[in-house]
């Protein structure tokens, strides 16, 4: 049990590694917004694998689900980051990144209050709370058709510039967007001399490797900290 229970626990973790080690490739070949979409469709379909788990006494079902929840994390972060940034104004695209991270830690905090005992962590509950994970995801996939594809994918992946004026003029309203449009061409350009390392590369470089450093340094010690305990 305590085995069955470690892996339930740490599965999770092993899904968001794989997905996103897999979102860059994802993005630039389907684009943020098709992502985002089917990455809800696999978030609700965890969340209703894991909510009859009980109902078909099933502990797989769990594992399964906590498996594709990890995995649709994983996707999550960096394509949310990167699709609100991009569809932001340039002087809101810095509270708009800032309010992920608030989010984020919003329903963190709203998931370990709902798993208290006196609410959905009984044991008649529990099912209802593994699969409130699906409640967002939900909300996400009938609201997010509405908002067009982001500009700088449209201009810089798919060459589309009639496309990304025509997001920028739904995202920031009628007026002249030139300058903003200049800098997407700008970063194309960059782009095409610059090289996308891989994790290894990256790695290995030698001029990463005190900023490497640090970063390791940094998450090592958040986990260490002791919020996990707490």
């Amino acid at each position: 049990l305590l085995f069955l229970w470690s892996i339930t626990v740490s599965i999770f973790g092993i899904g968001g590694l794989l997905g996103s080690s897999g979102s860059r490739y994802l993005t630039v070949k389907f684009g943020k917004k098709k992502c985002l979409l089917c990455n809800n469709v696999l978030m609700i379909v965890a969340a209703s694998i894991m909510g009859c788990s009980k109902i078909s006494q099933s502990f797989e079902m769990i594992l399964i689900g906590r498996f594709m929840c990890g995995v649709s994390a994983g996707l999550c972060v960096p394509l949310h980051h990167q699709y609100v940034g991009e569809i932001s104004p340039k002087k809101l695209r810095g509270f708009a990144n800032s309010t992920s991270s608030f989010f984020w830690s919003l329903g963190k905090a709203m998931g370990q209050i709902s798993g208290q005992r006196e609410l959905l962590g009984s044991q008649s509950l529990w099912p209802l709370l593994m699969a409130s994970c699906g409640l967002p995801a939900l909300v996400q996939l009938l609201t997010l058709p509405f908002f067009p594809e982001s500009p700088p994918y449209l201009l810089m992946h798919k060459g589309d510039q009639e496309g990304c004026k025509k997001a920028i003029r739904q995202l920031w309203g009628e007026g002249q967007h030139q300058a903003e449009i200049d800098d997407i061409m700008k970063e194309k350009a960059t782009m095409k001399n610059t090289k996308i390392l891989s994790v290894l590369e990256l790695v290995k470089e030698p001029a990463f490797r005190w900023q490497l450093y640090m970063i390791v340094i940094l998450t090592a010690t958040i986990q260490l900290c002791g919020i996990n305990a707490v």
